[in-house]
């Protein structure tokens, strides 16, 4: 049997004349920290709704644990251990923080991780007090700050008790004291054996998370490799910068 969580073969996707992804590669293995990069447009949210299924690679194969999930449904990923945020949060806006931690507890977790209904929000107070929401529990989700909405999404991924979490710009738009904050909850996750896959534009942030980080251009992955090799790579510096 393969150690590898989730091992990406040459996943190509087009849409009509367009080649969005082609010939991308890509491995995890258990509990460990990868940054994705690249350009706006260089294909990295296709890569994901690939990988999570809210799209379907034309070529290619995408396993999660050994076994070959290219086309099953996005729940059914979910429940094998398959979780994300998105860079949008998109709270049950009429719910509390605490209910909107109870629903993914309920129905998306892993089937034998799955709690008693009467522990249900002993174990959502319990997440929300990792991200610090704890206190905010009864607040309406609605009415969260930025950085709080962020958390929130990032705990309602946890819920769903992954053995893989892909965080999609988590940390956009946040001051370097909130990065700091979604950082740490983000790095917290490998004790618990939880890997990570983080999509990120601050590259503060990327460097210190990541063990090792892959980078597309164009559709392409270009580079891969630990953060200082990457930071030196020429082609990478050219992505970003230019000629």
């Amino acid at each position: 049997m393969s150690d590898l969580l989730l091992e990406v073969s040459g996943v190509t996707k087009r849409f009509g004349g367009f080649t969005a992804l082609e010939d991308v590669d890509l491995v995890v293995r258990p509990g460990e920290r990868i940054g994705l990069i690249g350009p706006n447009g260089s294909g990295k949210s296709t890569l994901v709704n690939c990988i999570c299924g809210a799209l379907h690679n034309e070529a290619g194969s995408i396993r999660f644990m050994g076994e070959d999930i290219g086309r099953q449904p996005t729940h059914r990923r979910i429940r094998l251990g398959l979780a994300r945020s998105f860079q949008i949060p998109k709270p049950f806006a009429s719910m509390s923080v605490l209910d909107n931690l109870r629903v993914p507890l309920l129905y998306a977790a892993r089937r034998h991780e799955k709690i008693a209904k009467s522990q249900i929000t002993d174990e959502a107070m319990h997440i929300l007090q990792q991200v610090g929401l704890g206190d905010k529990a009864q607040a309406m989700s609605r009415g969260l700050t930025q950085v709080d909405m962020r958390k929130l999404e990032l705990a309602r991924a946890m819920a769903a008790k992954p053995r893989l979490l892909i965080s999609d710009e988590a940390m956009a738009g946040l001051s370097p004291a909130e990065v700091d904050d979604i950082l740490a909850l983000l790095q917290g996750l490998k004790q618990q054996g939880v890997a990570v896959i983080m999509i990120e534009h601050v590259m503060r942030a990327v460097m210190k998370f990541s063990e090792r980080v892959a980078v597309l251009v164009a559709g392409r992955k270009i580079a891969e490799g630990d953060p200082q090799a990457i930071a030196g790579n020429p082609d990478v510096v050219k992505a970003y910068l230019g000629e």
